[in-house]
């Protein structure tokens, strides 16, 4: 019963991605590729006062990839970079089976769980996530641009 549940979660997000498309002068703009099945997935946001401020997915691929990448726009909107890297962190746990998640903390992002039980959906599964993580790492590596405030900056970080 539960399993179907998260399959429909699953199948609601893919179909009707929250989040998806691409915004106007991103000022972070991330691309992740999994070559072994062809999943593609790219990530622009902007951060303002130390929150996402805005976020949207574009890409293609396999149901789980997508509904993944939908799922994490949603997620992550207006949250503070430490609450995300947080956040990041418990997806992974949850997707390699060490921890269960607890469905009124993580919402939809629960039914990601259930992928863990398909080691070869793991990677579809964590791809926007690596891809945003990467894309916050190469933020605040550069030292040209003001983390606090990335929305003002006119140079886009590739």
């Amino acid at each position: 019963m539960i399993d179907e549940l998260y399959q429909e979660i699953i199948l609601d997000h893919y179909r009707h991605p929250r989040g998806r498309g691409t915004l106007e002068e991103p000022k972070i703009h991330q691309e992740g590729a999994n070559p072994l099945c062809g999943d593609e997935v790219i990530i622009e946001l902007r951060i303002a006062d130390g929150r996402i401020g805005d976020i949207r997915f574009s890409g293609r691929g396999c149901s789980i990839s997508q509904a993944s990448a939908s799922m994490l726009v949603e997620a992550v909107q207006g949250k503070t970079l430490p609450e995300v890297h947080a956040l990041i962190q418990k997806v992974y746990a949850m997707i390699r089976g060490e921890s269960h998640p607890d469905p009124e903390e993580m919402g939809d992002l629960s039914a990601l769980a259930g992928v863990r039980r398909f080691p070869v959906r793991v990677k579809c599964a964590t791809l926007p996530w690596h891809t945003l993580e990467e894309a916050l790492k190469t933020a605040t590596a550069s030292p040209s641009e003001n983390l606090s405030d990335l929305s003002d900056s006119s140079e886009s970080l590739k």
